[in-house]
């Protein structure tokens, strides 16, 4: 038990596993995959109005620290044991997620646009505004 909590605190300090919790973007980029991203969202529109945790965790206290255990386990199995693709794709929970955000924060341009039926549902914001908050 010593050993496993002994490699467990270890790893937490050295993986930098407390700046998670925060809601600073430099966080993201503690893994080196993820540098494009933070300095393409530092170039981007924004940057002025949103951070990774307001785009790609919910809104709710709850649903975002379960995003990021959830994400951060997953992130620290894979970027430790291989098997991560590169460039580093979101997976389709994190997926519905952005887009609800996108929904959420742009919901009176949305509302206009979806009243028009489309072939095969609904449109996505991601789909076609993929490189809005950073690039991919």
């Amino acid at each position: 038990m010593g050993l496993a909590l002994g490699i467990g605190g270890f790893t937490l300090v050295y993986a930098r596993g407390a700046s998670y919790l925060s809601n600073d973007p430099a966080a993201c980029a503690n893994c080196h995959v993820m540098q494009e991203q933070l300095d393409a969202w530092q170039r981007s529109s924004h940057r002025s109005v949103a951070v990774c945790n307001d785009c790609h965790t919910p809104h709710n206290f709850a649903g975002k620290y379960w995003t990021k255990v959830r994400n951060g386990l997953g992130h620290s199995f894979y970027f430790t044991m291989g098997g991560f693709p590169e460039p580093i794709r979101i997976n389709d929970t994190d997926r519905t997620i952005a887009e609800g955000t996108c929904r959420s924060c742009h919901s009176a341009i949305v509302h206009a646009i979806d009243q028009f039926p489309r072939a095969g549902g609904e449109m996505s914001c991601i789909r076609c505004h993929r490189n809005v908050g950073h690039l991919h």
